[in-house]
């Protein structure tokens, strides 16, 4: 009798031969999330965040905390118009001077207490009070913003990287002489050399690094530009995002890992929900403006409906989320697709996760909401088990899958000798309210792979899956 205990569900992994892949090594984990550590729990749900201002797709959602410590200022770019909400809870306000490109981004960045922004169209602007901006003079046309030691840099519609003037004491940044190139002041400019044009610029490492279209990547120490000599930069400006100075982004060949070194492909276990050979993965166009965020120790990118050629599973509207702690990824899909991520501190001083959508509504994602703004989450895992040995053939005995008390998840099983998932019949297991599920297979029930199905759409409560023990008797040795 060959009795295997899984107590450990790892991630999603379609890159490796499946039958190498440990028992339990998920195939599918649609809205999912690893909790605790080693068990999969069905993901929370979302509800409203603020109103809908304009109904307008939103394309940027930032914030800014005043220097103060308890002045917090959320904005939004929508349509052609920037608004900000008091704190993250009063209405949206249309900003003074807010008018941006119609559908533009809005890039920012805080130097010395004054919020600067651009949309690579209009004039760059600051503010220092969160709620009106003002031309900046002289200052470049352009959507991509840092401050660094006490400058702003400002990525052109070009090649050309621009910094202002080094901030003084008794001097705020945004007035005529930030951006002045005349003697004494040393505001000037430079190329990034190669074909394509900036696309990103943030700090890592004490240094700015620039972006290109094209992959390729600099750095710049306020002394010396130096050529990365890689072409794996970012393909979409607002996938880039930070923790800690660890950079994540996504671009053609994956989602690339960056800690001031060489970027490092880090989505080989999902490489056929990016690129394959039937053309279905991530569209091309996705690539140039897919949204992303880190909230807490998650990377969470929208990039539309792909299909994984392995499993021929189609996943509309995709959220891949990449929990970098534990090396995992697993897909997410919201009722309401994002096109903007956030996370933030809020004014009690939580850490949230807020996200925009097309049609103009703002959303934050609550621990305690069981659906998506009311409508119900279809959460879905597969596995296949074959006990280390593909090739033999084993009768089926039992399965035993464990779950929190009183969860309303759904277990089914199905038998094949070959891994092909098109044509199985699935077997409904029992459940149970004590969350022990239990299955005895018929007498004769054999194959050489079993296939487990876990899903679940209740508005209820949130299951945990903790893991399963499948005992068998192989045949014909």
């Amino acid at each position: 009798m060959a009795i295997n205990r899984v107590l450990n569900i790892a991630g999603v992994n379609t890159y490796v031969n499946p039958l190498l892949k440990n028992d339990g090594e998920l195939l599918i984990a649609k809205n999912v999330e690893s909790y605790p550590y080693g068990a999969k729990r069905k993901r929370p749900g979302y509800i409203t965040y603020l109103g809908t201002a304009d109904g307008n797709e939103v394309n940027t959602i930032f914030s800014w905390l005043r220097n103060d410590g308890t002045t917090l200022t959320v904005y939004r770019a929508s349509g052609s118009s920037l608004y900000s909400s008091n704190q993250g809870t009063a209405s949206w306000q249309l900003c003074g001077n807010g008018t941006i490109g119609n559908g533009s981004h809005v890039g920012y960045a805080v130097l010395d207490n004054i919020l600067a922004i651009g949309d690579g169209e209009g004039s760059a602007r600051h503010s220092s009070n969160g709620t009106s901006f003002t031309n900046t003079s002289l200052a470049p046309v352009g959507e991509h913003l840092v401050a660094y030691q006490n400058r702003m840099f400002i990525g052109g519609t070009s090649s050309t990287l621009f910094y202002s003037n080094a901030i003084i004491p008794g001097e705020t940044y945004g007035g005529t002489a930030s951006w002045d190139t005349t003697s004494p002041n040393d505001s000037a400019s430079f190329n990034l050399p190669g074909a394509g044009k900036i696309n990103s610029i943030f700090i890592s490492n004490d240094r700015v690094v620039s972006s290109k279209t094209s992959g390729r990547m600099f750095t710049w120490d306020n002394y010396e530009l130096a050529d990365m000599s890689t072409t794996q930069g970012p393909s979409s400006p607002y996938s880039v995002a930070e923790k800690e100075g660890y950079h994540l982004w996504l671009n053609r060949d994956g989602i690339q890992s960056f800690g001031g070194g060489v970027p490092t492909l880090i989505s080989n276990p999902i490489q056929s929900q990016i690129y394959n050979d039937v053309g279905d993965g991530i569209s091309g166009s996705i690539f140039d403006d897919a949204p992303a965020t880190i909230h807490h120790y998650d990377y969470l990118t929208s990039v539309g409906t792909v299909t994984d050629d392995l499993l021929n599973e189609t996943y509309p509207d995709n959220i891949i989320k990449y929990n970098f702690q534990k090396n995992e990824f697993v897909n997410w899909q919201f009722e309401d697709n994002p096109t903007s991520w956030h996370s933030l501190n809020d004014i009690d001083g939580d850490r949230v996760l807020v996200f925009g959508d097309s049609g103009g509504q703002c959303y934050k994602m609550d621990g305690s909401a069981n659906t998506d703004n009311g409508t119900a989450i279809e959460a879905e895992m597969v596995f296949s088990i074959h006990l280390g040995a593909p090739d033999i053939e084993k009768e089926w005995k039992r399965i035993v899958a464990i779950f929190n008390p009183g969860c309303e998840a759904k277990v089914q099983v199905a038998f094949s000798d070959s891994f092909s998932m098109d044509h199985l019949v699935w077997v409904p297991v029992d459940d149970s309210p004590t969350g022990i599920y239990k299955y005895r297979f018929e007498q004769g029930a054999r194959s050489r792979l079993l296939f487990v199905r876990i899903h679940e759409s209740s508005k209820d409560t949130r299951f945990i899956f903790y893991g399963f023990t499948v005992e068998a008797e192989p045949v014909g040795r």
